[in-house]
């Protein structure tokens, strides 16, 4: 078998492509079909991201807490802040609200002012009583709902943080979700086609805005923002990048052929999608767009090449062919480390990105076999390029570009590595300065309503992202305990000191409400029983929770009294603060609860994400250095010279410690979405040098190894490509700004700007080396000289 990279190997590829034309247009249009057909398994995730593996412990304790205690996530909050709530008008039509909330089979539980419910002890039973609070037959008593407003903020602590904020007066309803739809397409239709319309209805009704939060609707919510914006992507892609390839080249046929290629990759995108059974989340939504901005520099590069081929000699047959011959190797091996370059991910141990690194990697190569296929064949069926279509090759602007760029590598190497050096410092000071983040909702779309209420709930309720704490007391129905419930207490009450967390809930609030109610509803002994109130008063409230359906505190302890469950919320502060605040209550369990009598463990979705953030984190580093391994290799086969290796690396690592001294200086934190951009572009500038390495190699041999005559010969032939190739990635990544995410603002954004940083890098440093390190790059020795002589039959009639 020809070796790959001997232009022989090429030329046999050309002449199977261009005498089997329709052949191979009729297999690409009958693939194109079968993927079209694994559209219909295409699905958008229902549940957030997990960055951490199945096995790993913080997992296996979360799934733990589900298994005991049922999903944790299924709580939305409604809330108001308004002055005429309480008037007749306003109090009537939410209790309807939240009478028809209950009335659908999704929600499984409404805690709300309406119909809530308050002890009352009865002595002859020996017991509690839920009583209601509200007197239904008096909603249009002003007087009598100035009581209510009055007794609830003063006289019921346990729905303090829950119901009401009792300093600034907002009021919320807690909706519990059917634990079943949580993840399922049914939680969507229900809040969209049932919900969302009564929320409104309400606000249409009293003119009072509401405030919706929590996981369930948080999630349905950024999902639907995340399918609004594939569209966005594919079609601000296809528009910009056409844009600049007809500015580039002014021919309408020749921009048509390059939409026509990235149209095909983005169907064939959405059937490996359909194929793998993958869902959309927001790294896989990206995939679409990724196909476009990344197939549209392959069609210019062959495309260039085409035309200074055609300019040369003026023969067509030729010209198609010795683009394959001359940069068949170069574009194989671009399109695999970039290929690479994503499929790093796959080895994060993470299913989020394994899926994006195994679906965008396949369209890479995907769409090089299409690049290298079509592009000839439609060319081949079009005249010879005219002569304004080849001017670009001489246009000023960019003739002058080139020019400056060779001038200051003859004259002036010495300013580009003192500027490199600069540049390495200024870097290495703003990577210093780099911080670590990761939340649940920084990411999200910073302007959309549901995340200005997410924020509203903050200010008001101390967030809504769940910390839980579970209790195991070794032993049934050690909860009730006394000596139990005093160092829930204690531990409560240090959380309570925390500011960036909620008032927590637990069946501690049970047992304090309890005794204010034996006490006739007294708020003043809202507290724990005493040793010697200790038998009555439990007894009473464990006789009150006895097959109480609606009972809020059902799920706060486990079936067998063992375990008990304390529920507080987050603010959003990143993963910094919440590592101190975990610390902060880890000292206070151990020095509360004796390892040999309790197992205490941290859980819930706010913390799970923080350690996944960590997690991730390490394994993307880790990825990224495998990247640039397995570049390494790359180029050792392609030049068999182990300097060659730091000559290219240098030129690319560069642009990525640029980035990341920008992202320490701007006080751009180090996240699951930022970190991605060191894999992604160190994939994509590194084409530029192997395409750069690889013309270089051609052009030693072809001049006798002359180094400057081969250094300045590579830049006139491939710097041209380069700089188109660069502007146009730099343009279509760039079209990820328009997001209303912010982590896929932050990713396009600084992936553009570490590729100008690449684009000039391997345009100017990179020849330098060079030109610097001539003497043992030149050793023909480690160089395999490849044939550029022309094959006869390339000048063959293919018409």
């Amino acid at each position: 078998m020809k070796k790959i990279n001997n232009p022989d190997f090429w030329g046999f590829i050309a002449r199977i492509v261009l005498r089997n034309r329709i052949t191979i247009l009729t297999i690409i249009g009958l693939i194109t079909i079968l993927f079209a057909l694994q559209w219909r398994n295409i699905r958008f995730s229902f549940t957030e991201a997990n960055l951490l593996p199945d096995d790993n412990v913080v997992n296996v304790e979360y799934n733990a807490f589900l298994k005991e205690f049922g999903e944790e996530g299924n709580m939305i909050v409604v809330g108001v802040k308004d002055d005429t709530f309480f008037s007749p008008k306003a109090f009537v039509a939410w209790n309807k609200l939240m009478n028809e909330l209950k009335t659908h089979k999704e929600i499984d539980l409404v805690v709300s002012i309406g119909d809530l419910q308050k002890l009352q002890k009865n002595d002859s039973l020996q017991t509690f009583e839920l009583v209601p609070f509200v007197d239904k037959n008096k909603l249009t008593n002003k007087d009598y709902l100035t009581s209510i407003k009055t007794d609830l903020f003063n006289k019921m602590p346990f729905y303090e943080s829950l119901l009401f904020n009792k300093k600034n007066g907002t009021i919320r309803s807690a909706i519990y979700l059917d634990k079943k739809i949580v993840n399922t397409p049914e939680r969507k239709n229900y809040i969209f086609n049932d919900f969302i319309p009564k929320i409104e209805a309400f606000e249409k009704e009293t003119k009072i805005d509401l405030h919706v939060s929590g996981m369930p609707y948080i999630r349905t919510l950024n999902a639907r923002s995340i399918t609004d914006e594939i569209s966005l992507f594919i079609g601000a892609a296809l528009l910009i990048t056409s844009l600049i390839f007809y500015f580039f080249f002014r021919s309408f046929k020749t921009t048509l052929i390059s939409i026509c290629i990235v149209v095909v990759g983005v169907m064939w995108s959405f059937g490996i999608l359909g194929l793998l059974n993958y869902e959309i989340t927001v790294l896989t939504a990206l995939v679409p767009a990724l196909v476009i901005i990344i197939g549209v520099p392959n069609c210019i590069f062959l495309t260039n090449k085409y035309h200074q081929e055609c300019r040369i000699h003026n023969n067509q047959a030729k010209a198609l062919v010795r683009v394959l011959t001359k940069v068949g190797t170069a574009t194989l091996i671009t399109n695999l480390t970039t290929a690479f370059g994503f499929a790093t991910f796959i080895v994060t141990n993470n299913e989020l990105l394994k899926e994006f690194g195994v679906v965008t990697s396949l369209n890479i190569m995907a769409l090089f076999l299409l690049c290298l296929f079509v592009i000839p064949i439609l060319y081949s069926y079009l005249p010879i390029p005219k002569e304004e279509h080849l001017d670009h090759l001489e246009r000023s602007y960019v003739v002058t570009f080139m020019d400056w760029m060779q001038k200051i590598i003859k004259t002036n190497r010495t300013k580009i590595y003192i500027v490199t050096g600069i540049l390495f410092v200024l870097s290495s000071i703003g990577i210093l300065k780099m911080k670590t983040s990761g939340s649940l909702i920084e990411d999200m779309p910073k302007k959309s309503a549901f995340f200005q209420d997410i924020l509203f709930f903050e200010k008001e309720f101390d967030g809504v992202m769940p910390l839980e704490i579970t209790i195991d007391t070794k032993r049934k129905k050690g909860v009730m305990k006394l000596s139990t419930l005093k160092k829930m207490d204690e531990l409560q009450t240090a959380i309570e000191e925390i500011p960036e967390l909620s008032k927590p809930i637990s069946i501690l609030n049970l047992v304090k409400y309890s005794k204010q109610a034996y006490y006739n509803g007294n708020p003043e002994f809202y507290a724990l029983p005493t040793s010697q109130e200790q038998n009555f008063i439990l007894s009473y409230a464990k006789n009150a929770t006895k097959d109480s359906k609606n009972n809020i505190m059902k799920s706060y302890v486990n079936k067998t009294g063992q375990v008990a469950r304390i529920t507080t919320f987050m603010k959003d502060i990143g993963t910094g603060n919440m590592q101190k605040i975990e610390d902060k209550l880890q000292a206070k369990i151990d020095k509360i609860f004796p390892s040999d009598r309790y197992k205490v463990t941290m859980t819930g979705k706010a913390l799970v994400f923080e350690k996944g953030t960590k997690y991730l984190l390490d394994n993307l580093i880790s990825s990224l250095l495998l990247a640039v391994f397995i570049t390494a290799m790359l180029i050792l086969f392609m030049f068999r010279s182990v300097k060659m290796i730091f000559v290219a690396l240098i030129p690319n690592l560069l642009p990525l410690l640029a980035t990341a001294g920008i992202m320490g200086f701007f006080n751009i934190p180090l996240k699951p979405s930022t970190i991605l951009v060191f894999g992604i572009a160190f994939g994509l500038s590194v084409d530029d040098t192997i395409r750069f390495l690889s013309q270089y190699r051609q052009e030693l041999a072809k001049n006798n190894w002359k180094i400057k005559k081969s250094v300045f010969a590579t830049l006139k032939d491939s710097g041209l490509s380069m700089f188109y190739t660069s502007v146009v990635l730099f343009a279509g990544f760039s079209i990820f700004m328009l997001s209303s995410f912010g982590g896929t603002i932050a990713l396009g954004g600084l992936i553009a700007v570490t590729l100008i940083f690449g684009m000039l890098s391997n345009l100017m440093l990179l020849p330098a080396l060079v030109l610097t390190l001539n003497k043992s790059l030149a050793n023909e020795q480690e160089f395999i000289s490849p044939k550029i002589d022309v094959l006869e039959h390339d000048e063959e009639d293919i018409n």
